[in-house]
């Protein structure tokens, strides 16, 4: 598979869980380093995620905000 994104991060599902419509998953990417990501519900069921699993996290986006107090 090839994709356009620059920023594609391996990692591990260390949690999964399930709404009503959308699901929110937690991957670590780096010992002590998580992100998490909301996809549909069919999305999660249709690629067969699970914790343990082994997934690509893939970042695309045309800026980062930075913000202070």
């Amino acid at each position: 598979m090839k994709i356009s994104a620059r920023n594609v991060l391996n990692g591990t599902i260390k949690d999964i869980e399930i709404g009503v419509v959308n699901v929110e998953v937690t991957i670590e990417v780096a010992p002590g380093l998580k992100m998490t990501s909301i996809i549909t519900k069919n999305s999660c069921e249709s690629l067969g995620l699970e914790t343990g699993k082994n997934v690509y996290a893939v970042v695309k986006a045309s800026n980062v905000m930075i913000g202070t107090d």
